[in-house]
Protein backbone atom coordinates (compact mmCIF):
# COMPACT_ATOMS: atom_id res chain seq x y z
CA UNK A 1 0.00 0.00 0.00
CA UNK A 2 1.43 3.37 -1.04
CA UNK A 3 1.31 6.19 1.48
CA UNK A 4 -0.30 9.54 0.64
CA UNK A 5 0.83 12.30 3.04
CA UNK A 6 -1.31 15.36 3.79
CA UNK A 7 1.47 17.59 2.44
CA UNK A 8 4.75 17.12 0.59
CA UNK A 9 7.56 19.20 -0.90
CA UNK A 10 8.09 19.32 -4.65
CA UNK A 11 11.79 19.30 -5.58
CA UNK A 12 13.01 19.39 -9.18
CA UNK A 13 16.43 19.29 -10.81
CA UNK A 14 16.72 23.08 -10.81
CA UNK A 15 16.31 23.07 -7.01
CA UNK A 16 18.99 20.40 -6.66
CA UNK A 17 21.36 22.28 -8.99
CA UNK A 18 20.87 25.50 -7.02
CA UNK A 19 21.86 23.77 -3.78
CA UNK A 20 24.83 22.02 -5.40
CA UNK A 21 26.05 25.35 -6.75
CA UNK A 22 26.21 26.71 -3.20
CA UNK A 23 27.91 23.57 -1.91
CA UNK A 24 30.59 24.06 -4.54
CA UNK A 25 30.91 27.80 -3.88
CA UNK A 26 32.91 29.70 -1.30
CA UNK A 27 30.15 30.62 1.17
CA UNK A 28 27.85 28.05 2.72
CA UNK A 29 26.47 30.74 5.03
CA UNK A 30 26.44 34.55 5.14
CA UNK A 31 27.00 34.64 1.39
CA UNK A 32 25.00 36.07 -1.54
CA UNK A 33 22.16 33.53 -1.64
CA UNK A 34 20.38 34.83 1.47
CA UNK A 35 20.04 38.46 0.29
CA UNK A 36 18.99 37.21 -3.15
CA UNK A 37 16.22 35.12 -1.59
CA UNK A 38 15.18 38.05 0.61
CA UNK A 39 15.02 40.36 -2.39
CA UNK A 40 12.91 37.88 -4.39
CA UNK A 41 10.34 37.48 -1.61
CA UNK A 42 10.21 41.21 -0.86
CA UNK A 43 9.74 42.01 -4.54
CA UNK A 44 6.98 39.43 -4.94
CA UNK A 45 5.11 40.74 -1.90
CA UNK A 46 5.72 44.44 -2.45
CA UNK A 47 7.47 44.89 0.90
CA UNK A 48 10.48 47.14 1.53
CA UNK A 49 12.47 44.78 3.75
CA UNK A 50 12.77 41.00 4.13
CA UNK A 51 14.85 39.25 6.77
CA UNK A 52 15.50 35.52 6.27
CA UNK A 53 15.87 33.37 9.38
CA UNK A 54 16.19 29.74 10.41
CA UNK A 55 12.44 29.13 10.87
CA UNK A 56 9.10 30.88 11.09
CA UNK A 57 9.28 30.28 14.85
CA UNK A 58 12.48 32.33 15.09
CA UNK A 59 10.88 34.99 12.87
CA UNK A 60 7.91 35.22 15.24
CA UNK A 61 10.24 35.45 18.22
CA UNK A 62 12.35 38.31 16.91
CA UNK A 63 9.25 40.03 15.50
CA UNK A 64 7.83 40.20 19.02
CA UNK A 65 11.15 41.44 20.38
CA UNK A 66 11.48 44.06 17.62
CA UNK A 67 8.04 45.40 18.58
CA UNK A 68 9.11 45.67 22.21
CA UNK A 69 7.23 42.74 23.71
CA UNK A 70 8.53 42.18 27.24
CA UNK A 71 7.46 40.95 30.68
CA UNK A 72 4.21 42.58 31.70
CA UNK A 73 2.90 42.72 28.12
CA UNK A 74 0.17 40.59 26.60
CA UNK A 75 0.01 39.08 23.11
CA UNK A 76 -3.26 37.81 21.63
CA UNK A 77 -3.67 35.27 18.87
CA UNK A 78 -6.01 32.57 17.59
CA UNK A 79 -6.19 29.15 19.27
CA UNK A 80 -6.35 27.39 15.89
CA UNK A 81 -2.69 27.56 14.97
CA UNK A 82 0.57 25.78 15.61
CA UNK A 83 1.86 26.37 19.14
CA UNK A 84 4.78 28.52 17.89
CA UNK A 85 2.40 31.43 17.24
CA UNK A 86 1.66 31.63 20.96
CA UNK A 87 5.02 30.44 22.26
CA UNK A 88 6.85 33.40 20.72
CA UNK A 89 5.25 35.73 23.26
CA UNK A 90 6.26 33.48 26.14
CA UNK A 91 9.86 33.54 24.92
CA UNK A 92 9.75 37.30 25.57
CA UNK A 93 8.35 36.88 29.09
CA UNK A 94 4.92 38.15 28.06
CA UNK A 95 1.55 36.50 28.62
CA UNK A 96 -0.68 35.01 25.91
CA UNK A 97 -4.42 35.16 25.41
CA UNK A 98 -6.67 33.76 22.71
CA UNK A 99 -9.49 35.14 20.56
CA UNK A 100 -12.10 32.73 19.19
CA UNK A 101 -12.35 31.96 15.48
CA UNK A 102 -14.76 32.86 12.71
CA UNK A 103 -16.83 29.69 12.09
CA UNK A 104 -16.60 30.03 8.29
CA UNK A 105 -12.99 31.04 7.63
CA UNK A 106 -11.51 29.45 10.81
CA UNK A 107 -9.41 32.60 11.18
CA UNK A 108 -9.36 34.89 14.20
CA UNK A 109 -12.81 36.50 14.49
CA UNK A 110 -12.81 40.28 14.18
CA UNK A 111 -16.13 40.43 16.03
CA UNK A 112 -14.76 38.44 18.98
CA UNK A 113 -11.59 40.55 18.91
CA UNK A 114 -13.61 43.77 19.07
CA UNK A 115 -15.65 42.45 22.00
CA UNK A 116 -12.55 41.34 23.91
CA UNK A 117 -10.76 44.64 23.30
CA UNK A 118 -13.74 46.65 24.52
CA UNK A 119 -13.96 44.55 27.67
CA UNK A 120 -10.26 44.61 28.51
CA UNK A 121 -9.84 48.32 27.72
CA UNK A 122 -11.94 49.11 30.79
CA UNK A 123 -9.52 47.12 32.94
CA UNK A 124 -6.40 48.56 31.27
CA UNK A 125 -5.31 45.14 30.00
CA UNK A 126 -5.02 45.70 26.25
CA UNK A 127 -2.57 43.60 24.19
CA UNK A 128 0.78 44.95 23.04
CA UNK A 129 0.59 42.80 19.88
CA UNK A 130 -2.12 40.80 18.09
CA UNK A 131 -1.01 37.93 15.83
CA UNK A 132 -3.68 36.93 13.29
CA UNK A 133 -2.93 33.68 11.43
CA UNK A 134 -3.85 33.20 7.77
CA UNK A 135 -5.04 29.69 8.49
CA UNK A 136 -4.68 27.17 5.64
CA UNK A 137 -3.57 30.04 3.41
CA UNK A 138 -6.75 32.12 3.51
CA UNK A 139 -6.05 35.69 4.68
CA UNK A 140 -7.69 37.11 7.76
CA UNK A 141 -9.88 40.23 7.70
CA UNK A 142 -6.81 42.42 7.98
CA UNK A 143 -8.62 45.69 7.29
CA UNK A 144 -10.92 45.00 10.23
CA UNK A 145 -8.04 44.03 12.53
CA UNK A 146 -6.02 47.07 11.45
CA UNK A 147 -8.94 49.40 12.18
CA UNK A 148 -9.11 47.99 15.71
CA UNK A 149 -5.34 48.46 16.10
CA UNK A 150 -5.78 52.14 15.26
CA UNK A 151 -8.50 52.42 17.89
CA UNK A 152 -6.78 50.46 20.66
CA UNK A 153 -3.10 50.99 19.94
CA UNK A 154 -1.74 47.47 19.47
CA UNK A 155 0.82 46.29 16.91
CA UNK A 156 0.13 43.53 14.36
CA UNK A 157 2.25 40.55 13.29
CA UNK A 158 0.69 38.59 10.43
CA UNK A 159 1.50 34.91 10.82
CA UNK A 160 1.41 34.04 7.13
CA UNK A 161 3.24 30.73 7.54
CA UNK A 162 0.52 29.09 5.41
CA UNK A 163 0.05 31.88 2.94
CA UNK A 164 2.95 32.96 0.73
CA UNK A 165 1.57 33.66 -2.73
CA UNK A 166 -1.91 34.35 -1.42
CA UNK A 167 -3.68 37.68 -1.87
CA UNK A 168 -5.94 39.88 0.22
CA UNK A 169 -8.14 42.45 -1.53
CA UNK A 170 -6.15 41.75 -4.69
CA UNK A 171 -2.74 42.55 -3.17
CA UNK A 172 -0.05 40.04 -2.16
CA UNK A 173 0.02 38.87 1.43
CA UNK A 174 3.17 40.31 2.98
CA UNK A 175 2.89 43.83 1.55
CA UNK A 176 2.49 45.27 5.06
CA UNK A 177 -0.45 47.53 4.36
CA UNK A 178 -2.33 46.36 7.45
CA UNK A 179 0.47 45.10 9.72
CA UNK A 180 3.86 45.92 11.17
CA UNK A 181 5.54 42.60 10.35
CA UNK A 182 4.57 39.56 8.28
CA UNK A 183 6.10 36.12 8.87
CA UNK A 184 6.42 33.30 6.32
CA UNK A 185 7.40 29.65 6.80
CA UNK A 186 9.41 27.55 4.35
CA UNK A 187 9.06 24.19 6.11
CA UNK A 188 8.87 21.27 3.64
CA UNK A 189 5.08 20.92 3.85
CA UNK A 190 4.52 24.62 3.11
CA UNK A 191 3.84 26.19 -0.29
CA UNK A 192 7.53 26.64 -1.07
CA UNK A 193 10.38 25.21 0.97
CA UNK A 194 13.94 26.06 1.89
CA UNK A 195 14.23 22.81 3.88
CA UNK A 196 13.83 24.69 7.13
CA UNK A 197 13.52 28.45 7.22
CA UNK A 198 11.36 31.49 7.62
CA UNK A 199 11.25 35.18 6.81
CA UNK A 200 10.00 38.39 8.37
CA UNK A 201 8.84 41.24 6.10
CA UNK A 202 8.29 44.87 7.09
CA UNK A 203 8.07 48.32 5.56
CA UNK A 204 9.63 49.95 8.62
CA UNK A 205 13.39 50.51 8.24
CA UNK A 206 13.89 50.69 12.00
CA UNK A 207 12.15 47.37 12.55
CA UNK A 208 14.17 45.81 9.73
CA UNK A 209 17.42 46.93 11.35
CA UNK A 210 16.29 45.54 14.69
CA UNK A 211 15.26 42.21 13.13
CA UNK A 212 18.60 41.81 11.38
CA UNK A 213 20.44 42.56 14.61
CA UNK A 214 18.40 40.06 16.63
CA UNK A 215 18.85 37.21 14.12
CA UNK A 216 22.64 37.33 14.45
CA UNK A 217 23.59 37.48 18.14
CA UNK A 218 22.81 41.19 18.46
CA UNK A 219 26.06 41.85 16.62
CA UNK A 220 26.62 44.61 14.09
CA UNK A 221 29.58 45.62 11.93
CA UNK A 222 27.90 48.77 10.62
CA UNK A 223 29.81 51.95 11.57
CA UNK A 224 26.57 53.77 12.40
CA UNK A 225 25.77 51.17 15.07
CA UNK A 226 29.21 51.15 16.70
CA UNK A 227 29.79 52.59 20.18
CA UNK A 228 32.87 54.85 20.49
CA UNK A 229 36.09 53.00 21.32
CA UNK A 230 39.78 54.06 21.40
CA UNK A 231 41.14 54.54 17.88
CA UNK A 232 44.09 52.19 18.46
CA UNK A 233 41.77 49.25 19.29
CA UNK A 234 40.34 46.89 16.68
CA UNK A 235 36.55 46.79 16.75
CA UNK A 236 35.37 45.13 13.54
CA UNK A 237 32.09 44.12 15.20
CA UNK A 238 30.20 44.91 18.38
CA UNK A 239 27.44 43.16 20.26
CA UNK A 240 24.95 45.92 20.96
CA UNK A 241 21.91 43.81 21.89
CA UNK A 242 21.11 40.32 23.15
CA UNK A 243 20.36 38.41 19.96
CA UNK A 244 20.24 34.85 18.71
CA UNK A 245 21.79 32.59 16.10
CA UNK A 246 18.72 32.59 13.87
CA UNK A 247 20.49 33.03 10.53
CA UNK A 248 19.48 31.14 7.40
CA UNK A 249 22.30 29.39 5.54
CA UNK A 250 23.03 29.96 1.86
CA UNK A 251 22.23 26.28 1.28
CA UNK A 252 18.67 26.80 2.49
CA UNK A 253 18.33 30.17 0.76
CA UNK A 254 19.42 28.71 -2.60
CA UNK A 255 16.64 26.14 -2.39
CA UNK A 256 14.12 28.78 -1.35
CA UNK A 257 15.11 31.12 -4.17
CA UNK A 258 14.80 28.31 -6.71
CA UNK A 259 11.37 27.39 -5.34
CA UNK A 260 10.21 31.03 -5.56
CA UNK A 261 10.52 30.76 -9.34
CA UNK A 262 7.74 28.12 -9.26
CA UNK A 263 5.50 29.81 -6.69
CA UNK A 264 2.76 30.73 -9.17
CA UNK A 265 2.87 27.22 -10.66
CA UNK A 266 2.50 25.67 -7.20
CA UNK A 267 -0.46 27.92 -6.38
CA UNK A 268 -2.24 27.09 -9.62
CA UNK A 269 -1.81 23.37 -8.95
CA UNK A 270 -3.07 23.73 -5.37
CA UNK A 271 -6.14 25.66 -6.53
CA UNK A 272 -6.90 23.09 -9.23
CA UNK A 273 -6.74 20.26 -6.70
CA UNK A 274 -8.87 22.19 -4.20
CA UNK A 275 -11.51 22.99 -6.84
CA UNK A 276 -11.65 19.34 -7.83
CA UNK A 277 -12.14 18.37 -4.17
CA UNK A 278 -14.95 20.93 -3.97
CA UNK A 279 -16.74 19.18 -6.82
CA UNK A 280 -16.09 15.60 -5.71
CA UNK A 281 -17.05 16.19 -2.08
CA UNK A 282 -20.06 18.43 -2.61
CA UNK A 283 -22.66 15.71 -2.00
CA UNK A 284 -21.03 14.22 1.11
CA UNK A 285 -22.03 15.02 4.71
CA UNK A 286 -19.01 17.27 5.18
CA UNK A 287 -18.34 21.01 5.07
CA UNK A 288 -15.73 21.99 2.50
CA UNK A 289 -13.52 25.07 2.96
CA UNK A 290 -15.33 28.35 2.33
CA UNK A 291 -13.38 31.06 0.55
CA UNK A 292 -14.01 34.73 1.34
CA UNK A 293 -14.46 36.82 -1.82
CA UNK A 294 -11.72 39.22 -0.64
CA UNK A 295 -9.17 36.42 -0.56
CA UNK A 296 -7.00 34.32 -2.84
CA UNK A 297 -5.81 31.49 -0.65
CA UNK A 298 -2.37 29.93 -0.66
CA UNK A 299 -4.21 26.62 -0.05
CA UNK A 300 -1.56 25.21 2.24
CA UNK A 301 -4.29 22.96 3.68
CA UNK A 302 -7.62 21.54 2.60
CA UNK A 303 -9.63 21.12 5.80
CA UNK A 304 -12.98 19.36 5.82
CA UNK A 305 -15.43 19.42 8.71
CA UNK A 306 -17.41 16.25 9.32
CA UNK A 307 -21.16 16.64 9.77
CA UNK A 308 -21.06 14.02 12.50
CA UNK A 309 -24.82 13.73 13.00
CA UNK A 310 -25.07 12.48 9.41
CA UNK A 311 -22.01 10.25 9.22
CA UNK A 312 -22.72 7.73 11.95
CA UNK A 313 -18.99 7.79 12.77
CA UNK A 314 -16.90 9.74 15.21
CA UNK A 315 -14.17 12.09 14.03
CA UNK A 316 -11.55 9.74 15.45
CA UNK A 317 -13.04 6.73 13.64
CA UNK A 318 -12.92 8.55 10.28
CA UNK A 319 -9.39 9.78 11.00
CA UNK A 320 -8.14 6.29 11.85
CA UNK A 321 -9.92 4.62 8.92
CA UNK A 322 -8.25 7.03 6.49
CA UNK A 323 -4.82 6.54 8.02
CA UNK A 324 -5.31 2.77 7.94
CA UNK A 325 -5.97 3.18 4.20
CA UNK A 326 -2.54 4.80 3.80
CA UNK A 327 -3.84 8.37 3.72
CA UNK A 328 -1.91 10.33 6.34
CA UNK A 329 -4.60 12.86 7.15
CA UNK A 330 -3.88 15.29 9.96
CA UNK A 331 -5.66 17.61 12.38
CA UNK A 332 -4.86 21.32 12.15
CA UNK A 333 -5.12 22.19 15.00
CA UNK A 334 -5.84 21.23 18.56
CA UNK A 335 -6.68 24.58 20.23
CA UNK A 336 -3.38 25.80 21.68
CA UNK A 337 -4.81 26.49 25.13
CA UNK A 338 -5.91 22.84 25.43
CA UNK A 339 -2.27 21.72 25.34
CA UNK A 340 -1.08 20.53 28.78
CA UNK A 341 1.53 23.29 29.01
CA UNK A 342 -1.13 25.95 28.53
CA UNK A 343 -3.65 24.26 30.79
CA UNK A 344 -1.06 24.65 33.56
CA UNK A 345 -1.44 28.42 33.06
CA UNK A 346 -5.14 28.17 33.91
CA UNK A 347 -6.75 27.78 30.49
CA UNK A 348 -9.54 25.21 30.34
CA UNK A 349 -11.99 23.62 27.92
CA UNK A 350 -14.78 25.96 26.89
CA UNK A 351 -12.61 29.08 26.57
CA UNK A 352 -13.17 29.50 22.80
CA UNK A 353 -16.36 27.59 21.86
CA UNK A 354 -16.10 27.98 18.07
CA UNK A 355 -12.50 26.76 18.09
CA UNK A 356 -13.43 23.73 20.15
CA UNK A 357 -16.36 22.82 17.93
CA UNK A 358 -14.10 23.11 14.91
CA UNK A 359 -11.52 20.88 16.63
CA UNK A 360 -14.05 18.07 17.11
CA UNK A 361 -15.00 18.02 13.40
CA UNK A 362 -11.91 18.96 11.36
CA UNK A 363 -9.62 16.72 9.30
CA UNK A 364 -6.95 17.90 6.83
CA UNK A 365 -6.91 15.75 3.70
CA UNK A 366 -3.98 15.57 1.23
CA UNK A 367 -3.20 18.67 -0.82
CA UNK A 368 0.13 19.29 -2.54
CA UNK A 369 1.18 20.00 -6.14
CA UNK A 370 2.33 16.49 -7.04
CA UNK A 371 -0.88 14.82 -5.81
CA UNK A 372 -2.14 12.90 -8.85
CA UNK A 373 -5.74 12.60 -10.04
CA UNK A 374 -5.58 8.89 -9.23
CA UNK A 375 -4.39 9.61 -5.69
CA UNK A 376 -7.04 12.28 -5.22
CA UNK A 377 -9.75 9.88 -6.44
CA UNK A 378 -8.47 7.30 -3.96
CA UNK A 379 -8.67 9.85 -1.14
CA UNK A 380 -12.25 10.68 -2.07
CA UNK A 381 -13.28 7.00 -2.36
CA UNK A 382 -11.65 6.23 0.98
CA UNK A 383 -13.37 9.20 2.63
CA UNK A 384 -16.75 8.12 1.28
CA UNK A 385 -16.18 4.61 2.64
CA UNK A 386 -15.00 5.96 6.00
CA UNK A 387 -18.12 8.04 6.60
CA UNK A 388 -20.63 5.48 5.34
CA UNK A 389 -23.42 4.85 7.83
Amino acid sequence: MSIIPYGCQNINQADIDAVVDVLQAECLTQGPAVPAFEEAVARHCGARHAIAVSSATSALHIACLALGVEPGDSVWTTPITFVATANCALYCGATVDFVDINPRTYNLSVDRLAEKLAATAKAGQLPKVVIPVHFSGQPCDMAGIHALSQQYGFKIIEDASHAIGGKYQGAPIGNGRYSDITVFSFHPVKIITSGEGGMALTNDAGLATRLRLLRSHGISSSPEDMHPRPAQEIWNYQQIALGFNYRMTDIHAALGLSQMRRLDEFLTQRHNIAQRYDQLLAALPITIPWQHPDSYSGYHLYVIRLQLASTGKTQRQVYELLRAAGILVNLHYIPVYRQPYYEQMGFAAGYCPEAEQYYTQAISIPLYPSLTIEQQDYVVRSLKKAIEV
